[in-house]
């Protein structure tokens, strides 16, 4: 039956569905996990890396950090899905955001952006000629008031705000865990270990590696006030990554 309804994408089904829009939406199952958890003194982003061939030159753009982007000094996303489109939203989202802080001398609200955003992805699932885009994205932020704040968006152009949440691949499994580990008070190291021992345990890889995660964090420095946005790097992520591989398997131990 939906043949007859999804080659274009402006054609509804006699069921009301786009099925260009669902099309991209299973797109992004079967990309790289990333996940998101909003804790008390920051916001945590990690996702699976793709990219692990040792010819390729890892302080190139667009291989050094293939998952995680900065939108403004405020706010930064993660990506699953098509990264050709994802790089196409990431552009729109800066000149955003600096066309709000040209006209207004103030960082834009992380709500603010999101909406644009997906204002814009839902223009692609209205007009013919397009196509949506193929990628979800995990938005971190900090403001002034709202403190600190996590988004997610699909190519629909919906968006909503979470405590933790998970796109991509195994995103359901990830899901799973964290409605059962997830606290209200936690804190931003409970957070990193608890978001690297779910991808310890969705991602297909055996064994979770420095080379194979992009972890970053976002926090609020009040005394300068300053929003802070700090890239894992190896040395930082293997001692955390030691610790869940060392739980995980003395979690199989003890279930065999």
């Amino acid at each position: 039956m939906s043949r007859r309804y999804d080659s274009r994408t402006t054609i509804f089904s006699p069921e009301g569905r786009l099925y260009q829009v669902e099309y991209a939406i299973e797109a992004i199952s079967n990309a790289g996990a990333a996940v998101g958890i909003l804790a008390t003194d920051g916001v945590v982003l990690a996702a699976e890396k793709k990219i692990t061939s040792k010819l390729l030159d890892t302080n190139a753009v667009g291989v050094r950090r293939e998952k995680m982007y900065k939108l403004d000094d405020h706010i930064a996303c993660a990506v699953a899905g098509i990264t050709a489109d994802a790089n196409i939203l990431i552009n729109t989202a800066r000149l955003a955001a600096q066309r709000h802080l040209l006209t207004y001398q103030e960082p834009i609200p992380v709500e603010q952006l999101v909406r644009a955003l997906c204002d814009n992805k839902q223009g692609y699932t209205q007009f013919g000629g397009l196509r949506p885009f193929g990628v979800s994205l995990l938005y971190a932020g900090w403001e002034e008031g709202r403190g600190f704040q996590l988004y997610q968006s699909d190519p629909s152009g919906n968006y909503g705000s979470w405590k933790a949440t998970a796109i991509g691949g195994n995103h359901q499994a990830a899901t799973n865990i964290l409605k059962q580990d997830y606290k209200d008070e936690i804190t931003l190291q409970e957070a990193m270990k608890l978001i690297i021992k779910i991808l310890s345990k969705t991602m297909d890889s055996t064994t979770l590696t420095p080379e194979k995660l992009e972890l970053v964090t976002v926090t609020h420095d009040a005394e300068k006030d300053e929003v802070r946005y700090h890239v894992s790097t190896e040395p930082e992520l293997k001692p955390l990554l030691d610790e869940i591989n060392q739980q995980i398997q003395k979690e199989k131990d003890e279930e065999s």
